[in-house]
């Protein structure tokens, strides 16, 4: 099974950029993608080109803000959007596909802003999604948790750690923690497990050059429950697909 996450910062302006072409290749069983900008009607027309796949759209309440999707080849079991709490359900955050074999949750976790001025925000619902996360593990099924994570988890994982440390929307030490309490929760980080010392990016800023200088962030994730940890049997960061200011990142099992 081969899943992959890729926010695409639009999901309309990405299928002008050739989406579809790309995720035809990476030939996926399951698709996460985050910030869609759209409503679950205008997803399906943007991939409507992409043959073989079930969707589940999740749309905020602000017109082309936000927004999340899970494409499958398997028809899941169930789809939730949101997490049941309704302060943190209005911005289209999160799907969750409940198959056979295991549970997939795509999130677009929200930035802190400029100016830091979400990041108490942030924490509310850093705990809140760390519990809905734990309450899934307890079932029989893995739970494979991926998204745009908006943290850089440790100095590896971006370019400029001590000129961002604490100033920088999504790698302040409050953000951290929080991934950091998630991992301690029961959940494995699979790129960072499988490649320790590899430094790649999945975020590049669009000013300055910064993705052919490679000045960037790991901001988008793959986790699992520790349990199913030694199933994975790769994780990987696919800096070669543009189209996004993000790139695709992934798991086989």
């Amino acid at each position: 099974m081969k899943l992959i996450s890729f926010n695409v910062n639009g999901v309309r302006a990405a299928a002008g950029k050739g989406l579809v072409d790309s995720l035809r290749a990476l030939d996926a069983d399951i698709i996460c993608l985050q910030e869609t900008k759209a409503t679950p009607e205008q997803v399906a027309t943007a991939l409507a080109d992409l043959k073989g796949y079930h969707l589940h759209a999740n749309a905020a309440e602000k017109p082309g803000y936000s927004g999340t999707a899970i494409l499958s080849r398997q028809v899941p079991e169930s789809v939730e959007m949101g997490i049941s709490i309704a302060e943190h359900d209005g911005e289209g955050r999160v799907v969750t596909a409940t198959f056979a074999d295991h549970i997939v949750v795509c999130a677009y976790v929200p930035n802190s802003g400029e100016g830091l001025k979400r990041l108490s925000y942030r924490k509310e619902w850093d705990d809140a999604l760390r519990q809905y996360l734990v309450d899934l593990a307890k079932g029989k099924r893995p739970v494979i948790f991926t998204g745009d994570l908006n943290v850089a988890h440790q100095p590896i994982d971006i370019a400029n750690a001590k000129s961002n440390y604490n100033k920088t929307a999504g790698y302040t030490q409050q953000e951290i923690d929080g991934f950091t309490a998630l991992l301690g929760a029961g959940f494995t980080d699979t790129f960072r497990s499988l490649h320790p010392e590899e430094v790649k990016y999945s975020w590049w800023s669009f000013r300055m050059n910064a993705r052919a200088r490679n000045v960037g962030w790991r901001l988008d994730y793959v986790l699992v429950n520790n349990a199913f940890g030694k199933h994975v049997k790769d994780a990987f960061i696919l800096n070669e697909v543009q189209g996004s200011d993000h790139c695709p990142v992934g798991i086989t099992w």
